[in-house]
């Protein structure tokens, strides 16, 4: 019998340490030396522990703190290799999220240093959906954001190994307000020259609006937006109006559904999320990326295979998910409670879904189910029984 071999998880890669912000090593991440599709991810991260947790952790932190307090401002990327090359072109004050989504912990973090943030990550369609979100999350925060859009082709790395430190700094001074990133953004998926276009727009950019704490700071935003799309600004505000509104019944109407599980929400969000990794872009080459987990996909498999959720009150909402893979999760709703009570869920998107939450979803709901289950099997026997009376119906009921 032959003896099998071992072998190092980060084989024909070159290590980087990962770092908590004190600067003790609490992980490593490898990027691969060969070219070829069998080699794996582009990075591949040190697995999580009880010290390292990717979602929580901000890489090269450490090194820039200082220069982040004294400029009082940072400048995020999204991968190592981007962070190191911007750090040694001698912009101290960089870090990166290491290719993961950004998460409300990394941004409270960040935060503790500076409440000023240059967004710089990478200018492809999975780069601009990742800024969109990290922005999201910065708002809540009450972050002041700029957001650095690079040349096509030219994430941060190539961008100053090509062009040198100098291009990148007028480029940082270039940087964008936020929410002009965002119009321009509308301006650029939309046709705003039709009255479709303008209400599709302005339907893209309403939450966004709705996440800004200060309602003066909305209000300007309001007008920004009327502005540089031609929308009457009275129009808006009254669009303003009835999304928060809206927001604030689907709270209300929501409520009801108290006794759904926390499992079941865990899996109807990580449903829900299938719109969000549609494309393959997502998944190639995002740095530190160590595996292509996709939440909607695994909840799926789960679902499918399982079929967990037969009988649970939230059936046919998963149902509708299962059915509409390449649909927006609110329109697949059947009925406006179950949008209401869906867009509740969505709203709460301050938690990284995981492979390990979707698998802990699993053991209650099965559970739940065996006992319901059981207790059909013990009353379908109960009146299968000779001359049952009503009150040993009741009892078996009860127990």
């Amino acid at each position: 019998m032959a003896v099998s071999s071992m072998y190092s998880k980060f084989r024909n890669r070159v290590m980087f340490p990962i770092t908590n912000e004190s600067g003790r090593v609490i992980a490593f991440t490898g990027r691969t030396l060969a070219t070829d599709e069998r080699a794996g991810p582009k990075y591949l991260n040190s697995p999580e522990t009880v010290i390292y947790s990717k979602s929580r952790v901000l890489f090269n932190l450490d090194q820039a703190k200082e220069a982040v307090r004294a400029l009082n401002y940072a400048i995020l990327v999204e991968g190592q290799m981007d962070c190191i090359s911007v750090s040694a072109a001698g912009f101290h004050n960089v870090i990166a999220s290491s290719g993961t989504a950004f998460t409300a912990a990394q941004a409270a973090l960040l935060g503790r240093f500076s409440k000023n943030v240059i967004v710089n990550f990478d200018p492809d369609t999975a780069g601009a959906k990742a800024t969109e979100r990290t922005l999201s999350l910065l708002v809540e925060e009450e972050f002041d954001i700029r957001v650095l859009t690079l040349e096509t082709g030219l994430d941060p790395d190539l961008y100053v190994r090509r062009k040198g430190k100098d291009a990148y700094a007028a480029a940082l001074r270039n940087s964008q307000k936020y929410f002009e990133y965002l119009i321009e953004r509308a301006r650029g998926q939309f046709p705003v020259r039709s009255a479709e276009g303008k209400h599709k727009a302005v339907n893209y950019l309403l939450p966004h609006i709705q996440r800004v704490p200060s309602r003066i700071i909305r209000d300007e935003l309001a007008e920004e937006i009327a502005q540089k799309l031609s929308i009457d600004s009275a129009v808006l505000r009254q669009e303003l109006k009835h999304a928060a509104s809206s927001r604030k019944s689907a709270s209300v109407k929501a409520a009801p559904q108290s006794s759904v599980t926390d499992a079941e929400k865990i899996l109807i969000r990580a449903l829900a999320s299938g719109h969000q990794f549609r494309s393959e872009e997502y998944f190639s080459d995002r740095d530190g990326a160590d595996e292509a987990f996709d939440p909607a996909r695994q909840a799926r498999y789960v679902l499918s295979s399982e079929r967990l959720h037969v009988g649970l009150g939230t059936e046919s909402l998963m149902e509708a998910l299962l059915a509409a893979e390449n649909s927006e999760p609110l329109e697949v709703a059947g009925s406006d409670v179950e949008r209401n009570f869906l867009a509740t869920i969505l709203m709460r998107d301050d938690e990284e879904l995981t492979a390990e939450k979707i698998e802990t979803a699993r053991a209650p709901d099965a559970a739940q189910l065996k006992s319901l289950m059981d207790e059909k099997l013990r009353l379908k026997r109960a009146l299968m029984s000779s001359g049952p009376s009503g009150e040993e119906i009741t009892a078996a009921s009860a127990d």
